[in-house]
């Protein structure tokens, strides 16, 4: 219960980023109220919640009633995870757990950035929502650990809405450096997750 509980916070931080959600709220928000700020972090971590915790409970139903094989989810999800970890630790933006340049232009122009991009894809990205059907699906038939799933990722949504508050002394403490070092870390540790996620998808397929 206890890796159960290690491997989903690690994944789950990985793949949410909440230093990198702080850091861009942070720059997108620079010229609201502090009210107004708490207001839409508060509102784009809830529905972000909504998004995963919906995703995480019914994702792998939905896909099945597709066609789509657990062994398939676990090595597309491992090569989804893998491409958002190399991304991580070469510091680059693709989109899979970050706005892209374009996306961040068009928030700068909203007033409300709760929803987009806060909500999604910022928080409940591609990577999040995969990362939370691939670790409720490993922990299927346990509900235990399912339940350890779930609290990690409400912890790290905690701890995503709280950096938002708190994202201006984040940013003074870290540095540009610091938030990047730990981001290349958690980068390696996601990107040797990923790579079990594929071993164990193609050990599940029968092609090996």
């Amino acid at each position: 219960m206890i890796e159960t509980a290690a491997l989903s916070m690690a994944t789950f931080f990985a793949t949410i980023g909440p230093l990198d959600v702080a850091a861009i709220f942070a720059a997108l928000t620079a010229n609201s109220s502090r009210q107004h700020r708490r207001s839409m972090a508060l509102r784009g971590t809830l529905i972000a919640t909504f998004v995963l915790v919906l995703f995480a409970l019914v994702g792998e139903v939905v896909l099945g009633s597709l066609g789509i094989s657990l062994a398939a989810l676990r090595t597309a999800g491992g090569i989804l995870l893998l491409l958002i970890a190399i991304e991580m630790v070469f510091a680059r933006t693709t989109g899979g757990t970050s706005t892209t340049d374009e996306e961040e232009q068009e928030a700068i122009l909203k007033q409300d950035i709760s929803v987009f991009p806060i909500a999604t894809p910022l928080i409940a990205g591609p990577g999040a929502m995969g990362a939370a059907i691939l670790l409720m699906a490993d922990a299927e038939g346990d509900l235990e650990l399912q339940a350890v799933v779930l609290g990690s990722l409400l912890a790290i949504l905690l701890f995503t809405y709280i950096g938002m508050l708190l994202a201006g002394r984040i940013q003074r403490l870290l540095g540009v450096i610091g938030m990047h070092v730990i981001t290349r870390v958690m980068g390696v540790l996601l990107a040797a997750l990923a790579v079990q996620f594929i071993f164990d998808g193609i050990a599940q397929s029968g092609l090996v």
